[in-house]
């Protein structure tokens, strides 16, 4: 399974994703959507038309303006060899587990 950063030049949601994502020690890959006109048709099929970024695609799954730790944790669940051994997945914090109780999660 792979993990793709689909980014642009200048953008500062990426640029944060991408800071988390290589500090928790992540492998993934990145396509800079302003350089890669296919990485940009890609974003575009799944983003709704638009070229939103950061989407990232991990196999057969994309994801728009993702959260670090939501992806981490997905990674972690379904793909745990592209992070260093012994990670933790970061846990969600107060807010979002009160959320997730009241959608019955």
């Amino acid at each position: 399974m792979t993990v793709v950063v689909y980014w642009r030049p200048g953008c500062g949601f990426c640029s944060s994703l991408l800071h988390q994502l290589d500090r928790a020690g992540l492998t993934f890959d990145r396509v800079d959507i302003w350089e890669d006109e296919d990485g940009a048709a890609y974003v575009r099929s799944v983003a709704g038309g638009s070229e939103t970024v950061p989407t990232v695609r991990v196999g057969d799954h994309a994801f728009v303006n993702p959260s670090a730790s939501e992806l981490l944790r997905l990674v972690a669940e379904e793909a745990a060899e592209l992070l260093p051994e012994g990670y933790e997945p970061p846990q969600p914090g107060p807010i979002a587990r009160a959320f997730g109780r009241l959608l019955g999660g």
